[in-house]
């Protein structure tokens, strides 16, 4: 066997789950604390959720000059790890009998821990009795699988009888009816990923990276491996059952009251796409290891690691520091009205009619007057919403221009829908928080007024990116409702 660092750089040959396992542990610490070096040296705090947190005040296209020694270094740090990784990752998936274009899964956020977790588990191709495969590997001089006496790795299981062939608990187990294979397929998954998700949202209230990405992602992998753990399966049948799988899954969330349907309706969109992506890993990694006695012994071995892991994973996200970003929504029209008559429905303004978009139909919060108690900075404006008035106390009083003020006490952003009425899940408590807003007048010509309002405001659940789409588009709404009725009773 080579020595553990012989080929490091390169993509050719193969290399084993261990030495791959062993080598991808020592460098994420190598460059972690690499990188914690040199955030320290520029006055940063660096955590592993940095790596998945981008800073949302600009993109590369746009990043200042001041941020360039810092963002450089990391770059310049990052290039040969990035190579090696990809390297490692290219030779343990030629050794696995995996498709190389699957290097693609090194790159997404979670999804590539998860992966290399994976390849830490999967056996390699020529353990299995592929003679031709061990002896290709023996002629090129590649990193062959075989153990420190030069025979092929042993499989965990036993071998009662002397048949030749080892059992595996997970091929005795699964019946040998589709159905049957699937629906128990199905109840394992959910028993592996239902732990991890309440442990998530009930104990630990992170919704955070691995309960978004990490557990649909296991969900339609784990599944798609157990039911072709005894018989190989087709590419439809894995992603009717990791379909299966998130459907069924979300059912049981509504059945113990844990979240309601819009919640899981906002979430369906990553949770099926990270769910299909799982379900074709896991066709490959099916096809491949067979007969039913090795389907069942990489069925067990990545089970029992998604198990440990997953929950792990989860825990540890939920103990490591990381702020939300401050984020601006701005909303703007234009009044047939001067500045001067519009200010006054600005400060305070009457009953709204009833809402006619669907959104706020479903449950989500909804002005509909506002009071103001006092004039000038000071005074205290309460915008009452469906669920609750907004506490704003006025921090600057400009007339006919500008009106500012800060949040200090918030409704719950919606009533979630659930079979059981009110229900109260943990992300309605503060996990979309409003920080300040202003109205911005600005006096056109013709005696016309732009009006703008603007919400300054944080969330904490990730990734920011996605769920700022919903929450953008909701405050956006929100604006508009309140806006449209402004310029209404200022042209009246």
């Amino acid at each position: 066997m080579k020595p553990l660092l012989g080929g490091l750089f390169s993509p050719r040959g193969r290399i084993d789950r261990n030495r791959y396992g062993v080598l991808g542990a020592v460098l994420v610490l190598v460059k972690y604390n690499l990188d914690r070096w040199i955030a320290v040296t520029h006055g940063r705090v660096w955590t592993p959720l940095s790596y998945w947190i981008p800073n949302e005040r600009f993109s590369v296209l746009t990043l200042p000059r001041a941020e360039w020694p810092f963002y450089g270094a990391l770059a310049l740090i990052a290039l040969p790890f990035i190579w090696v990784g990809l390297a490692l990752t290219v030779r343990r998936l030629r050794d696995a009998g995996l498709p190389l274009w699957l290097i693609v899964l090194f790159f997404p956020p979670v999804v590539n821990v998860l992966f290399f977790l994976v390849l830490s588990v999967l056996p390699s191709r020529a353990a299995d009795g592929g003679e031709a495969e061990a002896e290709e590997a023996s002629k090129t001089g590649d990193d062959a699988p075989l153990g420190s006496a030069g025979a092929p790795l042993p499989s965990l299981e036993a071998d009662p009888g002397g048949t030749g062939r080892r059992s595996s608990f997970l091929a005795a187990l699964m019946p040998d009816s589709t159905f049957g294979s699937a629906l128990l397929s199905v109840a394992l998954t959910l028993l592996l990923c239902l732990f991890p998700t309440l442990l998530g949202v009930s104990v630990l209230q992170n919704y955070g990276w691995g309960l978004f990405i990490g557990v649909p992602f296991v969900l339609g992998l784990v599944s798609a491996v157990l039911h072709g753990s005894r018989t190989r399966r087709t590419f439809g049948q894995c992603v009717g059952v990791a379909m299966a799988a998130m459907g069924l899954g979300c059912v049981v969330l509504l059945a113990v009251a844990v979240e309601g349907v819009i919640c899981l309706m906002m979430a369906a969109p990553v949770v099926i796409t990270l769910g299909l992506i799982g379900a074709g890993l896991g066709y490959l990694i099916q096809d491949r290891f067979h007969p039913p006695d090795r389907g069942g012994s990489t069925a067990s071995r990545l089970y029992v690691s998604l198990f440990v892991a997953l929950p792990l994973f989860l825990s540890l996200e939920a103990l490591s520091p990381h702020a939300p970003h401050l984020l601006a929504v701005r909303t703007g029209v234009v009044v047939d009205a001067p500045p001067e008559r519009v200010w006054p429905h600005v400060i305070a303004f009457s009953e709204l009619p009833a809402p006619r978009d669907w959104v706020f139909r479903t449950g989500i919060a909804y002005p509909q007057r506002a009071r103001i108690d006092g004039r000038g900075v000071g005074a205290v404006r309460h915008c009452v919403f469906s669920t609750g008035p907004f506490v704003e106390p006025i921090t600057v009083w400009d007339t006919n221009r500008r009106l500012a003020f800060n949040v200090v006490a918030q409704p719950p952003a919606m009533r979630e829908l659930s079979p059981y009425g009110a229900i109260h899940p943990p992300h309605l408590d503060n996990f979309l928080r409003s920080e300040r807003g202003q109205f911005l007048l600005t006096p056109l010509p013709g005696g016309r007024t732009r009006l703008e309002g603007t919400t300054w405001y944080r969330h904490r659940i990730w990734p920011e990116r996605y769920w700022r789409l919903w929450s953008d588009a909701i405050i956006h709404r929100i604006h508009r409702r309140v806006l449209d009725h402004v310029r209404t009773l200022s042209e009246e």
